[in-house]
C-alpha cells in the first residue's frame, strides 16, 4: 500500500484500516495552544508524503520518541480523509528490517516493471539515432549517470516529485514524440530524442534523492546553479569526451549540432518568467517545451484528482500550479443493456 493508493482509497471519506511502509522525512515535537505536546511525523515513499500527529496520551507518542529522520517504518492505522487531508486517528509504528527497506526502495513489482519498460524505451530510442555524435552522447550520459537518473525526481513539488519521477516524465515525453513525429516529419527526430533525454538532466543534482532514501535533499550544485545551467554544463562536459575527429566529414558541423542541443535545454521552460534564459527559436525547441508542459500539467491534474472532491458536483480544491479549481473529467460513453 503506497501513500498515493491510500489517498485514492479514502478520497470518498471512507475509513480503512491499512498498513503502509515509508521513510521518516521529518519528526517534530510541537505543542498545542494549551501547551499539550505532540509529535508531527512526516512520511515519504515513492508516491508522495503523509503527515500524522501523535498525541501525548497515545502509544504512538512513545514510539515517535525512538524514531529518527531517515528511518524506514511501517505504519498501521485507521485512515480517512477530512477537511485537513489524509489522516489517521489511531495508528502504530515499527521500524523495517533491511530486506523490507530494499524492497520499498525498489518499489512494487508493478513499479519495477514500469520503470524498466520506461528505461528500455529510452535505450531503444537512443539506439535508433542516426547521428553518431548524438547517439554516443546519450550513451555516455546513461553509462556515467544512469543509476542517478533512474532515482531522480522531476521536481520538488507540482509534478513527478518522487523517486523515479524523472524517468517516468522523460519516458512519457519520449512516447509522445514518437507518436507525434509521423505527423510532423520535418522535425529533427535525433535532436528531439536527445533533447528530451537531457532537458532535465540537471535535476540529477537539483531534485535527486539519496541512494537509500526518498527525500529530495538539497545539493549545493543544484542550489547555486539550477538545473538548466547544470544541464548545459553537463552536455558540454560530455561533448568534450566524444571522439569528434572521427566525424569531421559529417554535416552539419559538430559545433552547430551542439549549439542546437544546448538551445533545447536553455529554452525548454518556454518563457523568460518561467526561468528560460532564452525563448524557443526553432520548431524543435517549441515542441520540446510543449511536450514537457503537456506531461507536467497532465500529472498535476492527476495529483489533484487523487485528493477528495470539495463538492458533490465534482469540483476540487484550487490547484496553485494549475491556476484553476479542477473539475472531474467527462466519463467515456456507456451503453445500457436493454432487455429483449
Amino acid at each position: 500500500m503506497t501513500i498515493r493508493s491510500l489517498r485514492e482509497m479514502t478520497r470518498e471519506g471512507n475509513s480503512s484500516s491499512l498498513t503502509i511502509e515509508a521513510q521518516v522525512e521529518k519528526i517534530l515535537l510541537k505543542e498545542t495552544s494549551s501547551g499539550k505536546p505532540f509529535y508531527e511525523l512526516v512520511l515519504r515513499d515513492a508516491t508522495g508524503t503523509l503527515s500524522l500527529r501523535a498525541w501525548s496520551e497515545k502509544p504512538s507518542f512513545l514510539a515517535c520518541q525512538k524514531l529518527a529522520k531517515g528511518e524506514f517504518v511501517e505504519i498501521t492505522g485507521n485512515f480517512t480523509q477530512n477537511s485537513f487531508g489524509l489522516d489517521a486517528t489511531t495508528w502504530s509504528v515499527q521500524t523495517l528490517d533491511e530486506e523490507k527497506i530494499n524492497f520499498l526502495l525498489e518499489g512494487s513489482l508493478e513499479e519495477q516493471r514500469t520503470h524498466q519498460a520506461d528505461y528500455e524505451l529510452l535505450l531503444h530510442s537512443i539506439d535508433s539515432l542516426q547521428d553518431p555524435r548524438l547517439q554516443m552522447l546519450c550513451q555516455l550520459f546513461l553509462k556515467q549517470y544512469g543509476k542517478r537518473f533512474r532515482r531522480a525526481a522531476a521536481a520538488r513539488s507540482n509534478h513527478h516529485a518522487r523517486r523515479g519521477g524523472l524517468l517516468e516524465h522523460t519516458a512519457r515525453m519520449m512516447r509522445s514524440l514518437l507518436a507525434l513525429h509521423p505527423v510532423y516529419p520535418q522535425l529533427h527526430r535525433d535532436l528531439l530524442i536527445t533533447g528530451i533525454l537531457f532537458h532535465d538532466s540537471g535535476k540529477l543534482w537539483e531534485t535527486c534523492p539519496l541512494a537509500q532514501g526518498f527525500e529530495i535533499t538539497p545539493h549545493l550544485r543544484g542550489e547555486l546553479l539550477g538545473h538548466l545551467s547544470i544541464g548545459i554544463e553537463l552536455v558540454n562536459a560530455l561533448w568534450r569526451e566524444l571522439p569528434k575527429e572521427t566525424w569531421s566529414h559529417l554535416l552539419p558541423a559538430d559545433e552547430e549540432v551542439r549549439l542546437h542541443l544546448l538551445h533545447l535545454i536553455a529554452s525548454h521552460h518556454g518563457l523568460l518568467e518561467y526561468g528560460s534564459p532564452i525563448l524557443p527559436k526553432t520548431p524543435e525547441a517549441m515542441v520540446l517545451h510543449l511536450l514537457d508542459n503537456l506531461d507536467a500539467r497532465f500529472e498535476m491534474f492527476q495529483e489533484a484528482y487523487a485528493q477528495k472532491p470539495s463538492s458533490d458536483m465534482g469540483l476540487f480544491e484550487w490547484s496553485r500550479p494549475l491556476g484553476v479549481a479542477p473539475v472531474v473529467p467527462l466519463r467515456e460513453a456507456e451503453f445500457k443493456k436493454t432487455e429483449e
